[in-house]
């Protein structure tokens, strides 16, 4: 029987990790997320060189109970990334990563994301524009390929690049990108998944710390990965199922078993809840990244619909997610 233990446990803090997502990991889902594991690495939304240098908000806010947090960038111009890294480091980040893998039309209009991959001497320099502003790990992002390109050598010339210029990190998601023809959604689920072909980069550059990312869905399947590179990202089942976060710790990280219920998660959130709604904050986009806490389980479905139905009121508060968790058998 194979041993699927952690091969080691916190001294290499990048064994997993949940993916940027746009419009879902924002701070109120990475408070929530942190709620249910100490130790895996949050990643905040894609945020654009030009939203961080011209924007009138502050996209680089965090808490400092998120940690570790690591900030995403979308950009192509050195100049800018190495500047908005510089202020990232400042506020605190645990890691910058480089976006090379989104492929929606308005990235690629924005020359970054998955087109990248087509450049990969100015990913390269992107990169070395941010190392030269800041000492905490830069990382890259990427696909295994896009559109007709989409050989071994193409994207080992990638991270041959990003290696040459002392990117040793990098997060693989095992598919291609169709940059024409397929919406972002699309290429998340049409093009297949290749994880031996990210088995086989970990091989061939043992140097490089590698993550695998795309469809994974449980922790055994991440056990699993773990045994052929050194890091899981996983996307969207940790926040469709967020309670599969609750073993991070004590099976890939060989810490101590969670031990809060699904209801007393909830309820560590109302302190949380209550300040952010004093300050501003409306209580459904905080309320909303907790919808599938009780995925598969009795009463999980009026728990999101009474959830959903009064969550939007402009008058929802505390009150709307107790009602909605006395629908749930403890």
């Amino acid at each position: 029987m194979t041993d699927l233990s952690p091969k080691n446990t916190t001294s290499d803090f990048r064994r997993f990790s949940v993916a940027p997502m746009l419009d879902w990991t924002d701070r109120h889902c990475r408070t929530f997320h942190r709620k249910l594991t100490k130790h895996a690495v949050l990643y905040t939304e894609m945020v654009t060189t030009g939203a961080i240098i011209f924007g009138k908000g502050d996209y680089l806010s965090f808490g400092e109970h998120e940690m570790p947090v690591a900030l995403q960038l979308g950009g192509s111009d050195p100049k800018a990334l190495a500047e908005c890294a510089k202020r990232a480091a400042e506020h605190g980040y645990s890691e910058i990563n480089l976006n090379v893998g989104c492929p929606s039309d308005r990235v690629q209009n924005g020359r970054f994301g998955a087109c990248l991959m087509a450049e990969p001497k100015l990913v390269a320099e992107c990169v070395a524009a941010m190392q030269a502003e800041v000492s905490i790990p830069v990382t890259v992002k990427t696909r295994i390929g896009i559109d007709e390109q989409d050989s071994y050598e193409f994207l080992t010339q990638l991270i041959e690049d990003c290696h040459d210029v002392g990117c040793d990190d990098v997060i693989i998601h095992a598919r291609k990108a169709w940059l024409k023809g397929l919406s972002p959604k699309e290429n998340r689920e049409i093009p297949p998944l290749d994880y031996p072909r990210v088995y086989q980069l970990k091989k061939d550059y043992p140097q490089l710390h590698v993550s695998i990312n795309g469809g994974i869905k449980t922790i055994e399947e991440c056990q699993h990965h773990l045994q052929f590179v050194d890091g899981v990202m996983v996307g969207r089942e940790a926040y469709a199922n967020p309670f599969m976060l609750s073993q991070v710790d004590e099976l890939i990280y060989g810490e101590a078993p969670f031990t809060m219920t699904k209801h007393e998660v909830v309820r560590s959130m109302y302190d949380y809840i209550e300040t952010q709604m004093t300050q501003g904050s409306n209580f459904w986009h905080i309320a909303r990244h907790m919808l599938g806490i009780f995925q598969n389980q009795q009463g999980a479905r009026l728990f999101r619909r009474h959830l959903s139905e009064n969550g939007h009121k402009k008058t929802a508060d505390l009150s709307v997610l107790e009602a909605a968790l006395a629908l749930v058998p403890e």
